[in-house]
């Protein structure tokens, strides 16, 4: 099994990272990051809490701007264009902590989210356009099987249906890239199974990155898993190859068995 994420030819990526390093001052985040995440792919990254997996997310999505190195989406380099640019290039992100609209509705958090893709904040106006959003916003609550609760306040969901909406807003999006923020975090266990269900339930042109604690969600999940540990990536390989990894065990699973 590789040590380290395989080298795509840059013309197949959606997403590549090269040499991406992070420092806080004399703290070394991630230590030179190399990534790449082919389109339609299933990729997780997993690792113990401080491992750099939100750092890298930040860089990707462009809340943080890397000490040095470079971030291509879709042959573009955005390595210094801020988070406001990354929905433009078909980039939708969720957060470790719900980022919703609780005094408002499922449908219009989904609108909002639409909005949002087109670059544009308008408001709640009954034009041709808007109902079309509107229609897409509907269609994002289907595809994680909220269409029931279009008119519930985001406020009344329970943490589950929450997280089942973050996910919808970033299908809102019609995005090239979804990335995935720790979705799980906080689910009971049948909320869990529910979530498993809902990813495995994506289109395949959704390409899908996500960052996961919970081992099991993750493995069942992705095609491909990539494990880091101290901002370095530590291994990479299918789902099989890490469950079977020494090292993994010993760094992952006996740092999270604590």
């Amino acid at each position: 099994m590789n040590t380290s994420a395989p080298v795509i030819a840059p013309e197949s990526a959606l997403l590549s990272l090269r040499a991406v390093t992070v420092a806080f001052g004399g703290l070394l985040a991630l230590g030179g990051i190399d990534l790449d995440v082919v389109r339609g792919e299933r990729m997780a990254v997993l690792g113990p809490n401080g491992a750099g997996k939100t750092t890298m997310f930040n860089v990707i999505a462009g809340d943080l701007r890397p000490t040095s190195g470079s971030v291509s989406i879709k042959g573009t380099d955005c390595t210094s264009l801020p988070s406001r640019r990354r929905p433009g290039l078909g980039v939708a992100r969720t957060y470790q902590r719900t980022l919703l609209f609780p005094g408002l509705t499922v449908e219009d958090n989904l609108y909002l989210a639409v909005v949002g893709r087109q670059g544009r904040h308008r408001s709640f106006r009954r034009t041709s356009i808007d109902e079309a959003w509107r229609a897409k916003a509907r269609d994002a609550a289907d595809a994680v099987w909220l269409g029931g609760r279009l008119s519930s306040s985001v406020g009344d969901l329970s943490h589950g249906e929450q997280r089942q909406l973050e996910v919808g807003m970033a299908v809102a999006m019609d995005p090239d890239l979804m990335m995935l923020d720790e979705p799980a975090s906080g689910l009971s266990r049948g909320e869990r199974e529910r979530l498993i269900d809902l990813l495995e339930s994506l289109g395949a042109s959704v390409t899908l990155l996500l960052i996961e604690h919970d081992m099991d969600v993750a493995l069942r999940v992705a095609d491909r898993v990539v494990v880091m540990a101290d901002g370095r990536t530590i291994a990479a390989g299918t789902p099989d190859e890490i469950r079977e990894s020494a090292i993994v065990h010993e760094v992952y699973l006996g740092n999270s068995a604590h």
